[in-house]
């Protein structure tokens, strides 16, 4: 059967956006059977479905949300056509260890896990970003995103990102091509990832915090800027668009760099799309939604399969 998408009318991301100047549960075990990519189990923790039982319903399907965007990024002075993926799903994670675990157990705690693609051109030779996100479920018990992954390829080179809770703060650990940048790790007090924020929406967009915050910026804006890693901060809001959407807000006070990041205020709060502005007027990137379905992709890998990524508009 095919799976069931979920399409907007074209017009419906437009509102929010400024015109361009010159023109923005994978890996789980299947009732521990499967090897490699599988589906969540239920949370070992207490045996529930996570904060209530629409969560469980739609979260613990033994299925991935996965979500395609038209992209506009701008890259060397110039706007580049893309695509970006959203690919939401729980698992179970060993805070001991910062993995995916094999065999679940009470002493693991459920995360959502988003995988945050980015495809893009410049000219010859393409972009391919990806970040991964880990964030718990149950914030009550652990209040603090556990581990953040980012890599970047072109064709000059690439580099790995990872950011690790650690009992004294995060811990960021760069692996770059770049001389100036080498392998460097760098030591940040706790306190609230952009990164998570993305999870965070999914979770209880109600719980992100407003007004003044102390924030790390995004893996991939660092990647993309090549800013030093350090806490910075942010003014923090959050408003809602004509057509109903509610939008949360950064604004970062020692540069300019301002994202917003769209959603459905129900629940699944759904991600609709996201723009970032390098000063109240210049947009980086945007993105708009295109289409959505829950899939367990993991085991979709045959030629015949291939026909998810024509519904997706991933050619």
């Amino acid at each position: 059967m095919a799976a069931k998408l979920n399409r907007q009318p074209p017009n419906h991301d437009k509102a929010m956006y400024r015109p361009l100047p010159g023109l923005t549960a994978c890996c789980l075990l299947l009732g521990q059977l499967l090897t490699g990519c599988g589906a969540p189990a239920p949370d070992a923790q207490t045996g529930t479905a996570g904060p209530g039982p629409e969560f469980g319903e739609y979260w613990y399907q033994g299925k991935a949300e996965i979500t395609s965007y038209a992209l506009e990024q701008s890259r060397y002075g110039q706007v580049r056509s893309g695509h970006a993926v959203l690919i939401f799903v729980t698992e179970d994670f060993s805070e001991a260890k910062h993995v995916k675990v094999d065999a679940p157990s009470e002493a693991d705690v459920k995360v959502l896990k988003l995988n945050f693609v980015k495809h893009f051109a410049t000219g010859i030779y393409p972009y391919s970003m990806m970040s991964s996100v880990f964030t718990p479920v149950r914030a009550a018990e652990h209040p603090h995103t556990l581990k953040v992954t980012a890599t970047s390829q072109e064709w000059c080179g690439h580099t790995f990102t990872q950011i690790n809770l650690v009992p004294d703060g995060y811990r960021a650990q760069l692996y770059s091509y770049f001389e100036t940048e080498g392998d460097k790790t760098v030591d940040l007090d706790r306190t609230l990832l952009e990164d998570e924020i993305w999870t965070r929406i999914r979770l209880a967009p109600g719980s992100l915090p407003t007004g003044s915050v102390r924030i790390i910026p995004g893996a991939l804006d660092q990647r993309l800027t090549h800013a030093d890693w350090r806490v910075e901060r942010a003014v923090a809001s959050r408003t809602s668009t004509p057509e109903g959407d509610a939008v949360y807000t950064l604004r970062y006070e020692d540069r300019d760099r301002v994202l917003s990041i769209r959603y459905n205020p129900a629940f699944p709060h759904d991600i609709t799309g996201w723009q970032e502005q390098a000063d109240s007027i210049s947009v980086v990137a945007r993105a708009s939604r295109q289409a959505s379905t829950m899939l367990d992709y993991w085991n979709r890998n045959s030629l015949a399969d291939s026909v998810f990524r024509n519904t997706l508009g991933l050619h």
